[in-house]
């Protein structure tokens, strides 16, 4: 049905203009994520097994933890800035510039605001908060994704593919040399850190190497004020986000403990390396799906509506095997210390649906100007999955927690879209892609 599903989808694309060039780029992006996926697997099992339960919990929380102020130095601008950069090409140079240094700024205030809530919650274990100051830190260094944005907009990311996988790579042999030398946890911590700040000089780099110069970047206030305006909503719904991925994470380890912590992320790792997919997809054709929207409002509906039912079959085609084979898949790569993870896989793998489901709406809702509306449909999932996490954790710790996250995307993704007027249509469409006999 998924190889099926794939011949007829790319028959109905063959004849379109930038096909060519939409395809290679998809390809250098999942390239890209193979890569990284396959080597930090295999080394990020490894040092799961190095570490430990309770210190690989540890390390995961400080994860967890930065992560949810993400949205502070992403500020939700890369969509918006992409879907600028691809009508006012010709001004790329006042487009990058600000919104390098709004990401720049948003880099440092993060850092500050996660160590200081470390503080404001009472937590006084030393390194767990060098953990989260060198992690948050990265931050900083992702202003450089900037660079990315705009091979994004011409469909070009193989460029950024090659210039932020030599960081990748590198950094991955540091990772089994720390290993080999019985290295410290905040060592891991320095590594991850090296990484970001890698990737920003390999894409300084590429932009260069490519004609274009960086001292052309300009600041601009009314740029600033535009980006941010239109980012705003996507800004909260990046909180939003940032909760349905993370904050069962910590969650768990102010609530169990790190040693749960663990457990539950030897899961999560495995589930949530498939996310890679859609998000490579989804970059490749957003562009399209933008042009499309200023021809044809039914050739706009046809390619949201193909790529629903690709991104619904293919995460279907994952969930259904990873369901029964996760617990030898949890023993075979993390070993007995982190058995209990198998039944969490088991019940966590089927998030990927909705994730799916939801990164292939994206394009729509910032097409049709609706951002605020995802927005609002995203913090009710979020707030549901804390409430959940409440309930549900201290019965059946990372089981619980799994469970949560599912009900709350599902509700965010899917569910919501059916009571609002403005989003039924979408709704449909998204039904017709579960059951895929729907012809686009």
């Amino acid at each position: 049905m998924l190889s099926k599903l794939k011949i007829k989808n790319f028959s109905k694309f063959k004849s379109r203009s930038g096909l060519r060039a939409i395809v290679a780029n998809t390809g250098w992006l999942f390239a890209d994520r193979i890569l990284r996926m396959g080597a930090s697997l295999v080394v990020g099992v490894w040092v799961a097994r190095y570490l430990g339960v309770k210190q690989y919990g540890l390390f995961n929380y400080a994860l967890a933890f930065v992560a949810l102020f993400s949205p502070i130095f992403t500020l939700g601008l890369d969509d918006v800035v992409v879907r600028h950069l691809v009508r006012q090409s010709s001004n790329k140079e006042e487009i990058l510039g600000t919104t390098f240094w709004l990401k720049f700024l948003g880099g440092i205030a993060s850092v500050l605001l996660a160590v200081s809530t470390m503080f404001f919650l009472g937590e006084h274990e030393t390194l767990k908060i060098w953990l989260v100051a060198i992690l948050g830190i990265a931050g900083v260094f992702r202003a450089s994704d900037t660079i990315e944005l705009w091979f994004q907009s011409q469909v070009q990311s193989k460029y950024t593919v090659i210039a932020k996988n030599s960081a990748f790579l590198l950094n991955t042999l540091i990772k089994i040399a720390l290993i080999l030398t019985k290295a410290p946890l905040l060592a891991f911590a320095l590594v991850t850190l090296a990484e970001f700040a890698m990737s920003a000089i390999g894409l300084l780099i590429v932009y260069q190497v490519k004609g274009s110069s960086l001292w052309l970047w300009r600041w601009s206030i009314a740029s600033a004020k535009t980006l941010l305006k239109e980012s705003l909503p996507l800004i909260f719904s990046g909180f939003a986000i940032m909760i349905f991925m993370r904050i069962d994470q910590v969650m768990l380890g102010q609530m169990i403990g790190d040693s749960e912590v663990g457990i539950y992320s030897a899961a999560v790792r495995v589930s949530e390396i498939w996310y890679f997919i859609p998000g490579a997809i989804v970059s490749s054709v957003a562009p399209a799906i933008y042009a499309a929207k200023e021809k044809s409002e039914s050739l706009y509906y046809q390619r949201i509506g193909q790529l629903l039912s690709l991104m619904t079959c293919i995460s279907l085609a994952i969930a259904l095997p990873m369901s029964f084979l996760s617990d030898k898949i949890i023993m075979v790569m993390f070993g007995s210390g982190y058995a209990e993870a198998g039944p969490i896989l088991a019940v966590h793998i089927w998030t990927s649906l909705f994730v799916f489901m939801g990164l292939a709406t994206s394009p729509w809702f910032i097409a049709e100007g609706l951002n605020h509306v995802s927005l609002g449909k995203t913090l009710f999932g979020a707030i549901l999955n804390i409430v959940l996490n409440l309930l549900l954790i201290p019965k059946y710790a990372g089981l619980g927690a799994a469970i949560a996250t599912i009900i709350s995307q599902a509700a965010a993704a899917f569910i919501c879209n059916a009571f609002d007027s403005r989003t039924q249509k979408l709704f449909k469409i998204q039904v017709r892609s579960l059951i895929h006999f729907y012809k686009y």
